[in-house]
């Protein structure tokens, strides 16, 4: 039997309103976050990239995006791991929270923000990478896939390829 590659899956949560005038960690989806929350997991589930573990932000806005991907991949919502570390984290935060919570899994979604995600993408692939016209590595709703080159306890600098970003009018 073939080991399954290990895969980290980044996704920025998806549009948030702006209108509702709550607090920046109450702040729910927008319409618009919805409906890219779902195709996410759609193309997900399409593509066959089922992660293992799903860690994600508690703040609103993450909390709806990470739930809409596990309904549509077919994972019961109460198997996602909230770290407040994850909410405004830095880097060696999620890395942390990665080495405490993805355990033996090959395969871990992480749910988060800006700029920390584009922060982590940028730290693990340790290379330059093409910046979009719009420069927005993750614009929101957007998929980073990566493959870590050492277990989720030593990731460092550098410690991952990037294999694709894929934006939600992408997919």
């Amino acid at each position: 039997m073939v080991e399954a590659t290990r895969r980290l899956f980044i996704l920025r949560h998806g549009k948030s309103d702006w209108n509702t005038g709550q607090a920046d960690f109450d702040r729910p989806l927008a319409d618009r976050g919805r409906s890219g929350a779902q195709k996410v997991g759609a193309w997900m589930k399409d593509e066959r990239l089922i992660p293992d573990q799903v860690i994600s932000s508690p703040a609103r806005r993450a909390r709806e995006t990470a739930e809409a991907v596990c309904r549509a991949l077919g994972i019961k919502e109460r198997a996602i791991y909230f770290d407040e570390r994850i909410y405004g984290g830095s880097v060696a935060e999620m890395l942390t929270s990665l080495a405490e919570h993805a355990g033996n899994a090959r395969q871990v979604l992480l749910v988060g923000h800006n700029p920390g995600l584009e922060d982590l993408v940028y730290f693990l692939t340790h290379g330059p990478l093409t910046q979009p016209d719009d420069g927005k590595l993750l614009p929101t709703a957007a998929l980073a896939v990566l493959r870590p080159l050492n277990d989720w306890r030593s990731l460092g600098q550098g410690a991952a390829e990037l294999l694709s970003i894929t934006r939600p009018g992408e997919m």
